[in-house]
């Protein structure tokens, strides 16, 4: 783990950087999140994403946590991948990205990932938590979330789907992470089934799907796109708005919102009980009958 906060360039002035927000925020509120303290595990698609839009947003503290390096397959939807960035730490360039937009940002950076053993020291003194891990990291989603509701710190996770993205919210004192999506005793496939039919009920990004041959849980990849990861961060940072200063509607598990830019088409999504709701459990036998998973 590192820490440590870099020297502000002389031309720096965080209200001058920042006063485009004012108006859809107030001066007071702007002043709020500049002393909040967000956590981010995943540095790809959507946390890269996830980072500067937040930063953009003026929050002025991040913990953030990923063990990867940039490589080409990133190159169609990583916020960080470029030629001059290959075999680099996705920590250290995001990290350089975001000081480049805040340089009085202060990071806490976590180039192990998120692990049981550094889950408590990545939520210290932590506002919020946004999920922005790799769709197959079960492991270390199965530690920060507990860990989160043990803390009392709002999580939200928005998923890429197709050309629009999910978002569910999970907030103090209400449905889980664990209630949701009832991952105890699953394997990894069934997991993955569990997390993409939890995440889009109403599976919007179904229908465009041009070749199913791209979807392979048992290979442990799927397609993804550039404007999904785009459309995650925007979603994710305005919940964490209203979340972390207390206004608007915060919609939270078992509610969720899928948007997909595609198909022109938003839904509210609702369903009791999570994945043990029967209309979940019957489309969780579909799908599983359809990807051969029986």
């Amino acid at each position: 783990m590192n820490s440590g906060k870099t020297t502000s360039s002389s031309d720096f002035d965080y209200e001058v950087a920042f006063a485009r927000n004012i108006g859809w925020l107030t001066l007071a509120e702007q002043a709020a999140l500049r002393g909040k303290r967000i956590a981010i595990a995943g540095l790809g698609g959507v946390g890269g994403a996830h980072l500067l839009t937040l930063t953009r947003l003026g929050i002025g503290a991040f913990h953030i946590a990923d063990f990867d390096t940039f490589d080409v397959p990133n190159f169609n939807r990583q916020a960080g991948a470029m030629t001059s960035t290959l075999g680099r730490k996705k920590t250290e360039v995001l990290s350089e990205m975001a000081r480049d937009i805040n340089p009085e940002l202060q990071l806490t950076v976590f180039d192990e990932g998120v692990t049981e053993q550094n889950v408590d020291a990545f939520l210290d003194r932590v506002d919020l938590y946004v999920d922005g891990l790799d769709f197959f990291a079960f492991p270390a989603r199965k530690a920060v979330f507990p860990a989160c509701a043990r803390r009392g710190i709002p999580a939200i996770t928005a998923a890429p789907l197709g050309m629009g993205a999910a978002v569910l919210n999970f907030l103090p004192g209400g449905m889980t992470f664990e209630e949701y999506f009832r991952w105890d005793g699953c394997s990894e496939d069934q997991m993955a089934l569990r997390f993409l039919i939890g995440l889009s009920p109403a599976l919007l990004q179904r229908g465009y799907l041009v070749d199913r041959r791209a979807v392979d849980f048992k290979a442990r990849k799927g397609p993804s796109t550039p404007m999904a990861c785009s459309i995650c961060a925007g979603m994710a940072a305005t919940e964490a708005l209203k979340i972390l200063l207390r206004r608007g509607e915060i919609i939270a598990a078992p509610h969720g919102v899928q948007f997909d830019a595609y198909r022109n088409k938003m839904v509210r999504t609702w369903r009791p009980w999570g994945n043990a709701n029967p209309i979940q459990r019957l489309a969780l036998a579909i799908a599983s009958r359809q990807l051969g998973m029986e």
